[in-house]
């Protein structure tokens, strides 16, 4: 094909000029192939046509063209567009030609093929795209008819590998010429521009259609640590992992898988960046709307634990609702240091339901209380006067604490570990791991504390007086304390006795007697001892008016009071 001079007209430069140039040849020839089948051409209707798709085979499309006979659009010539061509769709498309059966061979391009090298270089400058049939696959890439022969560059083509290249022989296309060199009659075109120009003008065109709050179908094209990437029909949609479902998701590929078709809801458009927002769990209700309603105070429910905190445990109630166990509220032993001492994550446990916020997505959960108040039992098991043998687990300066078990402590207080001695620290008595055996004084229900002790459980020197002595026995006693008729005495190393002294008859003072009260402690002291063994008394009872703290008296025991550690004693005349 020889160069044609752009100005003149080419059949007139080629009449003048036949027998320098070999483009008269060329030009019949062209003119020769636009003549094929006139009667069919004259037949056919020009420029695009409208046409509904009517079946679908292995290799090509039918479409009703509205004549004699359906047109057969090759899947190969189909642009990336139109993959998902399907029957009932409309199609755009050209008559290039019939086939053996009389069917018209249709291309769904748009635009005409050039008559001639003006119409070439007219497409060229205005850089309008061309039709154009791919004839043979060359080194580098393919040869392309579009009025005149032009080489097209496999990296210009639009494939992907040699296979998609070579499948294209036979295609019409849709090129742009890039560029034209009329005296070597070199021609160079570009599918791939056309391509990715058309699927920008889609992928806007899309964009544009989609509105915030749609719901749309799309198709999973990758799938990231944060998200998965959907085609939306080429627009593409980000997934994140936060909206793919209410509860908690650990990777986006345990929930989506690329291929997968997804019904999806439109949260947020960005028309600068293009970016599209998507959401699947917003598909289906938020399942806080109804959490109040599904949960209440004091309710004992079922959950799996979901993670863990250093603070507490995160249980999952429903799919999307999870309640917190905080540590405080794991055990009602105080030895949980870390949920992870009680806890992992995967096992299911029985909570009870503290209270609900739907507002701030917030549930408190407590474990110990679904396992039963410990406490309570101790309530009927510990009971003021319960005698128990505990180990001590820690010692205070205050007093020391004992296990009772199930995670309640007993608390001995340093007044209370020891009878008639005093004590500096509670070591002095116990020590961390010891056994005692101790007397449950008082339960505080509101505090939470039981009261034992140790010196209830040992004998005082009142318990063994008693034990030694009997009602009805005489013995010795030092008044230490008159008040009107009720004495006391002493009627051992400390141990005081009552004594009521009733009125007695008005006589006359004997100076015996007087003389008597007069006499000396210090020389009754050492007969006292040794009475008080003896249980012999001293001299007769004087009135009670003249009886002095200080005095030696003879008592008999009236009654003796173990349980209230309460001796009573009257005078012996």
């Amino acid at each position: 094909m020889n160069p044609v001079n752009p100005v003149d007209d080419p059949i007139e430069e080629s009449a003048s000029q036949s027998t320098e140039s070999s483009f008269g040849d060329i030009l019949r020839q062209f003119e020769q192939e636009q003549s094929v089948a006139p009667a069919a051409k004259a037949a056919d209707a020009p420029g695009p046509i409208k046409g509904k798709v009517l079946a679908i085979t292995e290799d090509s499309v039918f479409v009703d063209i509205k004549g004699k006979a359906d047109g057969v659009l090759l899947k190969s010539a189909l642009p990336p567009e139109m993959s998902e061509i399907a029957v009932g769709d409309l199609v755009e498309v050209t008559i290039t030609g019939r086939n053996e059966e009389g069917q018209a061979i249709l291309s769904p391009l748009k635009v005409e093929k050039p008559k001639d090298w003006s119409a070439l270089l007219s497409a060229f400058e205005e850089k309008r795209n061309v039709a154009g049939k791919v004839t043979e696959t060359v080194k580098g890439g393919v040869r392309v008819d579009i009025g005149g022969r032009a080489f097209m560059p496999a990296s210009r083509s639009g494939t992907r590998d040699a296979f998609e290249l070579q499948k294209l022989v036979g295609s019409d296309v849709e090129v742009r010429i890039l560029s034209i060199d009329v005296e070597k009659e070199d021609i160079v075109v570009d599918r791939r521009v056309v391509l990715e120009e058309e699927a920008a003008k889609l992928k806007d065109e899309r964009f544009q259609a989609l509105k915030e709050g749609d719901v749309v179908k799309g198709r999973v094209r990758s799938v990231t640590d944060f998200g998965a990437f959907l085609d939306l029909g080429g627009v593409d949609g980000l997934l994140h992992v936060a909206d793919m479902s209410w509860h908690r998701v650990g990777k986006p590929a345990d929930v989506v898988n690329i291929g997968d078709e997804l019904e999806v809801k439109i949260l947020k458009l960005n028309p600068n960046t293009r970016k599209v927002s998507l959401g699947l769990k917003q598909m289906t209700p938020d399942p806080w709307t109804v959490a109040a309603q599904q949960f209440q105070p004091g309710q004992k429910v079922t959950g799996s634990v979901a993670r863990l905190t250093d603070f507490g445990a995160f249980v999952e109630l429903s799919p999307g609702v999870d309640g917190l166990v905080h540590l405080s509220q794991m055990s009602w032993s105080k030895k949980v240091r870390k949920p992870s001492d009680l806890l992992k994550v995967g096992d299911q446990v029985e909570v009870v339901v503290l209270g609900v916020k739907p507002g701030d997505k917030r549930i408190e959960l407590s474990l110990k209380n679904a396992l039963g108040d410990p406490f309570a039992e101790a309530l009927e098991k510990y009971k003021p006067g319960t005698i128990v043998e505990a180990p001590v687990t820690s010692i205070q300066a205050f007093g020391a604490f004992v296990d009772l078990g199930d995670g309640i402590d007993g608390m001995i207080h340093i007044g209370d570990m020891a009878n008639d001695k005093r004590i500096d620290h509670p070591r002095d008595v116990v020590k961390e791991g010891e056994v005692v055996r101790a007397i449950v004084l008082d339960i505080d229900k509101d505090r939470r504390r039981i009261r034992m002790g140790l010196k209830q459980l040992q004998p005082t020197k009142v318990d063994n007086f008693i034990a030694e002595h009997q009602v009805g026995e005489t013995i010795s006693g030092l008044i230490t304390d008159v008040r009107g008729n009720n004495l006391r005495l002493e009627v051992a190393e400390g141990v005081l006795a009552e004594c009521k002294i009733e009125e007695a008859k008005k006589e006359e003072a004997k100076p015996a007697e007087s003389a008597a009260a007069s006499a000396d402690v210090g020389s009754l002291a050492a007969l006292l001892k040794g009475r008080w063994k003896e249980g012999k008394g001293g001299d007769p009872a004087p009135k009670a008016s003249t009886l002095k703290p200080g005095m030696v008296r003879t008592v008999k025991i009236v009654s003796l009071d173990a349980e209230h550690k309460k001796i009573v004693v009257e005078l012996v005349p």
